[in-house]
């Protein structure tokens, strides 16, 4: 199954396309995929909220898929404040003024990026692994071996050799990752080849390049989100609903009680740990995970 057709829409600096199901006067649900992924991590959690009356948008993010830049001078960057402002430019666009923002990986701190800076407009937060928003200040603090080791992609992408790596070898280097990150999870060929093509995405190396370098300080930020990046620095707080999921079989960041984030959330928070599910939790256990947003949808 293919999440299709797709609808495509100007949205701030993007020509965005999407996935959209479900009643247009239903509470609306923004899906948001990560790296390397694409919207078919929501293959099945779309139409189990569909039939719930839910409206469902789910968009490529930049650099993935059939979503493009409107106009060619714009930088080509992957940091928190972009995913969000695109987020958010979608809904203007959509004529959207409320939603339950819902993501992992990249899409889900796009959800913590919008929960906090536009709380707003969000009506709750799904997000796996807890709080997102990036800590760039204190990027270069070392963690333990063992953590620092599946992380070798960051580090990777900080050479010229991992930017022409990931160009040449984007395919390889996505299946890695996911049978590292999901070592339960037994995708097969079309399964995965059914997402692989959104990675042929012509801005999909600069964006993901630019991503991993910005998180370490290492890359400067578009200036037009430099504002956007000024409030994300003082890891602002989630003042809406939120669950936050883990999976108990993620192998790039392992399942916590969640309670080190617990501060950054300020209304009702629960925190839950789903058996076997790796990184790409929403495609591994869409019930648990459709099941977190129709709970925060009905408050």
């Amino acid at each position: 199954m293919r999440l299709d057709p797709l609808r495509r829409l100007d949205a701030g600096v993007l020509n965005i396309a999407y996935y959209e199901a479900g009643p247009a006067d239903g509470p609306a649900v923004m899906l948001m995929h990560g790296f390397p992924y694409d919207i078919h991590s929501y293959v099945d959690v779309a139409p189990m909220l569909a039939v719930q009356g839910c409206r469902v948008i789910v968009p490529y993010l930049r650099g993935y898929g059939p979503t493009a830049f409107r106009d060619g001078a714009t930088p080509r960057s992957g940091e928190q404040a972009a995913v969000g402002a695109d987020m958010m430019a979608l809904m203007d666009a959509l004529g959207l003024q409320r939603a339950v923002f819902a993501g992992y990986d990249w899409g889900g701190r796009a959800a913590c990026v919008g929960a906090a800076l536009w709380p707003e407009r969000c009506n709750g937060l799904v997000c796996v692994n807890s709080y997102l928003i990036q800590d760039i200040a204190h990027a270069m603090a070392p963690m333990k071996p063992e953590r620092e080791v599946p992380l070798w992609y960051q580090y990777y992408f900080q050479l010229e050799r991992g930017r022409a790596g990931l160009a040449a070898n984007r395919r390889d280097i996505a299946k890695i990752l996911w049978r590292q990150w999901s070592p339960n999870w037994q995708f097969d060929d079309a399964c995965f080849e059914r997402t692989a093509v959104a990675h042929d995405n012509p801005d999909y190396v600069d964006v993901v390049i630019h991503s991993y370098r910005h998180r370490f300080g290492l890359a400067d930020g578009d200036p037009q989100y430099a504002g956007l990046q000024h409030r994300l620095a003082a890891l602002p707080i989630i003042s809406v609903p939120a669950i936050t999921l883990d999976g108990a079989g993620d192998g790039v960041v392992p399942a916590t009680d969640g309670g080190a984030s617990a501060a950054k959330f300020t209304r009702r928070r629960s925190h839950r740990v789903i058996p076997r599910a790796g990184h790409n939790l929403p495609q591994e256990a869409p019930e648990a995970f459709a099941a977190a947003v129709m709970e925060v949808m009905k408050g």
